[in-house]
């Protein structure tokens, strides 16, 4: 093997005698890094490539072993500043510096027996595990998504999964919350509270920390189910109420370290936010639901092109209202991210806001000039949705 970028990839896709190949320092902003791993599919060698977007999306493609090594010498060459291999016969690090200069540092001392590869459908290790952990198959079964003995229900598969992948939104700003003492969460427009219970258990089971946690809906049966609930599994700390969120007065003092919303309908996710914001919230998390009111004001000559398509209206309307929540969260101190929560095939409400407090205000500068973004993106659609309205 020559020591070069297409003989090292080449040999790679070859043997397949690597673990993992790790490029970073994307030459576009909008790429944070690419991976790819070799697997086994019917039998064939493939290559999996996971790109990570800078707004936290992943995006996947699977390419012939046979083919690979061709796109991989141009990530590596052209897509990429740094390229890490690692393989069981050493490592490799290819570098470029800012005046383009390449530089190999190839440790892998060739074998050169192809490797027999695992199948890549491999069992997903989920954070709730009603088998193995008590306390979340309690709050499951209770809940109707597994049996007594712990399997998830057949019907309730893809809520167990929109739940887990929940939780590992959850665990990403986990650590950004306050190291010590008691975590207080919301969990607004809460319904029968899947998520409640999970985050909660999430939060005291496994990660081991003291929680005071309400939720709030305003539905007397569902809420009156709730504090049930909640009680026969003896969760401290866990409360609700049935109420308009708009009348909630915290506690003196008290700021939410994280407030939640899934799938709160229509404006009922603007009255979230605003009231996250209210509250002074640490972190959002908020996956928005049913964009009727924008869908329904929209009124654009320079956009007609679209609105008069019902179905691509919808699309612009549901686009248009994140983006204009995502700016006025900016405009509150807010960095505010989009990521997506399922996939798009178990439902098409797939998308989540994660919003965080930034420790320095935004300067009057920089904050005029969001205003005017967000101004003129509503002169464009040619209406203001709820949260302009009501700041």
């Amino acid at each position: 093997m020559e020591n070069s970028i297409r003989s090292i990839m080449e040999y790679l896709c070859q043997t397949r005698a690597f673990e993992k190949i790790t490029f970073s320092k994307c030459r576009e902003a909008q790429v944070m890094r690419t991976a790819a791993v070799p697997f086994a599919r019917r039998g064939e060698a493939y290559i999996q490539i996971e790109t990570v977007g800078a707004d936290g999306r992943a995006s996947h493609r699977n390419i012939p072993a046979s083919e690979a090594a061709e796109v991989l010498c141009e990530m590596a060459e052209r897509g990429y500043r740094q390229t890490n291999v690692h393989t069981a016969e050493g490592d490799c690090e290819i570098r470029f510096s800012k005046k383009e200069q390449c530089t190999i540092l190839n440790r892998i001392r060739p074998v050169g027996t192809a490797v027999q590869l695992a199948s890549h459908n491999k069992k997903k290790r989920y954070l709730l595990d009603p088998v193995e952990d008590m306390g979340a198959r309690a709050f499951l079964y209770r809940l109707g998504i597994t049996d007594e003995g712990g399997r998830i229900l057949d019907k309730k598969r893809p809520k167990y999964r929109q739940i887990n992948r929940f939780l590992e939104l959850v665990e990403d700003v986990a650590d950004a919350l306050p190291k010590e003492g008691e975590i207080v969460i919301y969990d607004l427009c809460c319904g029968k509270s899947y998520l409640t219970f999970a985050v909660y258990h999430y939060f005291t089971a496994i990660r081991g920390r003291q929680v005071r946690m309400h939720g709030v809906d305003l539905k007397p049966d569902v809420i009156a189910y709730c504090c049930e609930t909640a009680a026969a599994l003896g969760m401290e700390g866990l409360t609700f109420s049935c109420g308009d969120i708009n009348a909630m007065q915290p506690p003196a003092g008290e700021v939410p370290d994280l407030v939640l919303s899934l799938h709160a309908c229509d404006v009922a996710t603007d009255i979230v936010l605003k009231n996250a914001v209210r509250f002074g919230a640490r972190a959002v998390l908020s996956t928005p639901c049913c964009h009727h009111e924008v869908f329904h004001a929209m009124h654009s000559e320079p956009l007609s092109f679209i609105t008069r398509h019902s179905m691509l209206a919808q699309k612009l309307a549901d686009a248009a209202t994140d983006a204009l929540r995502c700016l006025w969260l900016e405009l509150h101190d807010y960095d505010v991210q989009t990521v997506e929560l399922i996939d798009p095939e178990e439902t098409p409400k797939n998308m989540m806001i994660r919003a965080q407090k930034r420790k320095k205000a935004r300067g009057e500068k920089e904050k005029q000039a969001l205003q005017a973004q967000y101004e003129n993106a509503c002169a464009l659609i040619g209406c203001v949705p709820y949260l302009g309205r009501d700041s």
